[in-house]
């Protein structure tokens, strides 16, 4: 009896800690077949970090990475990554995007040029960073709301539940991933992607 209760116990214990786990690194996962979108992903635009306008329309033909940061995470060392990614295939039509945010923890509260200093210092960040942003709730970025609501992407609802969840769009600007946080960005899902395979 008692070791019955104990393996319960156990049980218990390992569902909790899958779900805590699940929420820290930003909820479920998802991939879709190829779908057209109910509104146009490249008619959005949003401002790099230095402040200059992006039209969403330099995409066109091209695989994009989208990625939420911050300088204060136990997942930044992934900026370490991405860099990486980037420089293997940057020329092969592929984009990674950065958005800081500081809604999660408040793990990015520094200034534009705070936020570039401390990417090009530690890990060397070539690939565009975006302007920080918010991810969720009322004042939501628009790239932001195209990426987690079924009425734009045509695919699905997502959550971005904490820092560097990922979402991949297709070369015709169709979503095709939302990945949790703790998914790696050399890692043979991401690498495939950004190879075009």
């Amino acid at each position: 009896m008692i070791y019955l209760l104990v393996a319960l116990v156990s049980l218990f214990g390992l569902v909790a800690f899958g779900m805590l786990k699940g929420a820290v690194t930003g909820g479920t996962e998802a991939h879709y077949s190829p779908t057209p979108s109910m509104s146009d992903f490249y008619s959005l635009t949003a401002n790099t970090l230095d402040g200059q306008a992006f039209d969403f329309s330099e995409l066109k033909g091209k695989r994009v990475l989208i990625v939420n940061t911050a300088s204060r995470c136990g997942y930044t060392p992934q900026y370490k990554k991405l860099q990486e990614l980037h420089a293997a295939h940057a020329g092969e039509n592929f984009v990674i995007l950065g958005f800081p945010c500081n809604q999660f923890g408040r793990q990015e509260p520094g200034t534009a040029g705070e936020i570039s200093d401390f990417c090009s210092k530690n890990y060397g960040v070539e690939f565009q960073m975006m302007e920080k942003v918010d991810v969720k709730g009322s004042g939501q970025h628009p790239v932001y709301s195209w990426l987690c609501n079924l009425g734009d992407n045509g695919v699905g609802d997502h959550q971005v539940g904490w820092n560097f969840h990922k979402f991949l769009i297709d070369s015709d600007g169709r979503l095709v991933s939302s990945l949790k946080s703790g998914a790696n960005p050399m890692g043979g899902e991401i690498l495939a992607f950004a190879q075009g395979k």
